[in-house]
């Protein structure tokens, strides 16, 4: 079941109220006979709300993913984004952002959807369904993961507590039919639950996934190159944030289809 808000119902609900480890693309595996397979990094991004009864199985089915880590030859990068829409509806969610509420309105103009809605499953930016169906998921991710994906190197240095330094290259993108593309960086934190006190979830402790905590575009790649984006980063983190449960994402992203053309994560180590 999905608990569905057109824009408009939305928007008047609202008007109411130190080292790394990395793992990337290019990372081989064997088969059963033997032979080395290719990786490829799939993004399942969960729209999801601590307010919104129908989330928590789609919170445990994000979870049950980012733990496996793979399927088939797909490497699960997990981004849970909680939305605020619901926070005007008895709970206030922590980890909710105006952001992600965006991000979730940027899809469903893609996918001329009518509104948002939560739980919502996205994978790589090409699929939607309702967030706790486990097969669409399964199979969305396992189509994800044979789509041509362009290689994303991710290098990490730790600079100090509250700053990590990030060296990333992205070399030809898969997609001739996108015009542009843009490279994103996604800070998310793994471990985070809360006792809900009120709203529909209340009396309940949740726990959660890979929690979006930062999002934002860094640059543009360019298409038809052999070397689409290179460059360096630094990101902020914030104090109150446990380093052990930190990792990096990148990604890159056409800005108008919103596919996914590659991705790469690194984990921030305690």
């Amino acid at each position: 079941m999905k608990t569905y808000l057109s824009l408009a119902t939305m928007m008047a609900a609202i008007s109411v109220a130190a080292f790394f480890g990395i793992r990337s693309f290019s990372n081989p595996r064997a088969d059963a006979q033997g032979a080395p397979q290719s990786v490829h990094p799939v993004i399942v991004e969960l729209f999801t709300s601590e307010g919104c009864s129908s989330c928590p199985p789609a919170d445990a089915l994000l979870t049950r993913l980012d733990q496996q880590g793979r399927l088939g030859n797909a490497e699960i990068i997990a981004l849970e984004e909680h939305v605020d829409y619901w926070d005007q509806l008895g709970w206030r969610d922590p980890f909710s952002s105006a952001q992600w509420t965006q991000r979730q309105q940027d899809y469903a103009a893609a996918f001329r959807n009518d509104g948002v809605y939560t739980p919502q499953m996205i994978v790589d930016g090409r699929k939607e369904f309702v967030g706790s169906s486990q097969s669409s998921a399964r199979s969305a991710i396992a189509d994800a993961s044979r789509a041509p994906k362009a290689e994303v190197a991710l290098t990490a240095n730790p600079v100090s507590p509250l700053q990590a330094h990030l060296k990333i290259d992205v070399k030809m993108l898969p997609d001739p039919a996108a015009k542009s593309a843009q490279v994103w960086l996604a800070v998310t934190e793994s471990g985070l639950h809360s006792n809900v006190k009120h709203g529909e979830n209340a009396g309940e402790d949740l726990h959660h996934a890979a929690v979006v905590r930062s999002l934002r575009k860094i640059a543009d790649a360019k298409q038809g190159a052999a070397i689409a984006y290179a460059g360096e980063e630094d990101v902020p983190l914030d104090s109150t944030w446990q380093r052990g449960n930190i990792r990096l994402v990148v990604f890159v992203q056409d800005p108008k289809s919103k596919h996914i053309l590659g991705a790469a994560m690194a984990h921030l180590a305690q």
